[in-house]
């Protein structure tokens, strides 16, 4: 199934957002982790930037005090499922009681903290995979998310300049940009996330979370 494909197959996955002006949308998949995730809240704090972190569950439970700064400091949590299942592998069973096993870990550390607020989480597919049962059945609880620009950072065999140039060609007002605060694209990562935040704040853009 061709990325390209999903919003016809799929009208209701969120690949940009509609933009009232210039405004870029930041998310983070794979974390929280505490090699890269502090890292990454350091730098956004610079720019006043806000951000989406898709969180896998588990690493939810081996980090809660990561995963409370996050919050604290105005961030949106989401759910990346439990154990980062890719949805073409696994029974529809299994993949939608992982994701609630995630939900569960979210509300519970979410709620231990003083801006909580019970919400409808925001759900993105690990792998940007999912089957149409699977869809159906997250669609009625959960606001799922996509991207429009995929950087790359995770990629060994990707530079870090080609991952920052290719961000800033193909960010447009109100795209999705996917980074991920994990171990494997912390190389690039690194390198990368400054430059875009220092980037698009001299355009002019507001770079923020999406609301949940």
């Amino acid at each position: 199934m061709m990325h390209h494909l999903l919003p016809a197959i799929f009208p209701e996955l969120i690949f940009r957002i509609p933009a009232d002006g210039k405004k870029i949308f930041l998310t983070f998949d794979d974390g929280p982790t505490p090699e890269v995730t502090p890292w990454v809240l350091e730098e956004l704090k610079k720019y006043n930037a806000k951000a989406v972190f898709f969180c896998i569950g588990e690493n939810v439970e081996s980090h809660p005090e990561i995963f409370s700064e996050i919050i604290r400091q105005g961030h949106v949590a989401g759910n990346h499922t439990m154990h980062h299942l890719n949805g073409w592998k696994i029974s529809s069973k299994k993949y939608l009681e992982d994701t609630k096993q995630c939900d569960e870990i979210l509300r519970t550390h979410q709620s231990q903290t003083s801006n909580f607020k019970l919400q409808t989480f925001l759900f993105r597919p690990p792998y940007g995979r999912i089957t149409p049962s699977q869809y159906s059945s997250l669609k009625k609880n959960h606001r799922i998310v996509m991207w429009d620009v995929l950087s790359r950072d995770y990629d060994e065999n990707f530079s870090a300049e080609k991952c920052l140039q290719r961000i800033i060609r193909k960010s447009k007002l109100g795209s999705i940009i996917v980074f991920h605060d994990s171990v494997k694209a912390k190389k690039n990562l690194r390198y990368v996330l400054p430059r875009v935040l220092e980037y698009f704040s001299e355009k002019g853009f507001s770079l923020r979370s999406l609301s949940n």
